[in-house]
């Protein structure tokens, strides 16, 4: 088993085909940080192996967001650290993915507010797809879903999990010999 190591976490660099193989519970340990560990998710997701693809699982991934109850939804977007958090606070991968080693803290009490009516709104946090995108463009986009209807935010949230998701898989496989 091939892992990446980081202060607080480990992430998967197995293929598909061990991870179909694998006991659930080692399963559900390789796939934890492409998922920020929201393990009730996870459970489901690794009940329904074989997927025999990355790309095949994070569809399935998709579909079984989607369709869980609502309270098994939110606990997975809530699985991910709000947008701006305290360096501290964020999983290695969350820590790389905001930012944090490029951009000053100067937008956090801006974030801290937006994050604040959001979540004040719509019951769970605000989860976007950074993919490397400076957070002024992030602060318009959270303006903009603070208009929109709370089921469509929520079915956003999901599909931007897997996102990530997929996205932190493929770069741990470019990153790996």
């Amino acid at each position: 088993m091939s892992v990446v190591r980081g202060s607080d976490q480990v992430a998967t660099t197995e293929s598909v085909a061990e991870l179909d193989a694998m006991p659930a519970e080692k399963a559900t340990a390789a796939l934890a940080s492409l998922f920020e560990g929201a393990s009730r998710f996870l459970g489901r997701l690794v009940a329904e192996r074989p997927f025999g693809s990355w790309p095949a699982l994070f569809r399935r991934a998709e579909s079984i967001a989607l369709a869980m109850p609502e309270d098994e939804q939110i606990e997975l977007i809530d699985a991910h650290p709000r947008l701006g958090a305290p360096p501290a606070t964020v999983s290695t991968m969350s820590f790389i993915e905001q930012g944090y080693d490029r951009e000053a803290a100067d937008s956090n009490d801006e974030l801290g507010r937006l994050n604040d009516a959001y979540e004040a709104r719509f019951g769970f946090r605000y989860c976007v797809h950074v993919a490397g995108r400076p957070r002024a463009e992030l602060v318009t986009e959270m303006r903009a879903a603070l208009r929109a209807d709370r089921e469509a935010e929520r079915e956003r949230a999901l599909r931007a999990v897997v996102a990530i998701a997929a996205d932190r898989q493929r770069k741990l496989s470019e990153a790996t010999p």
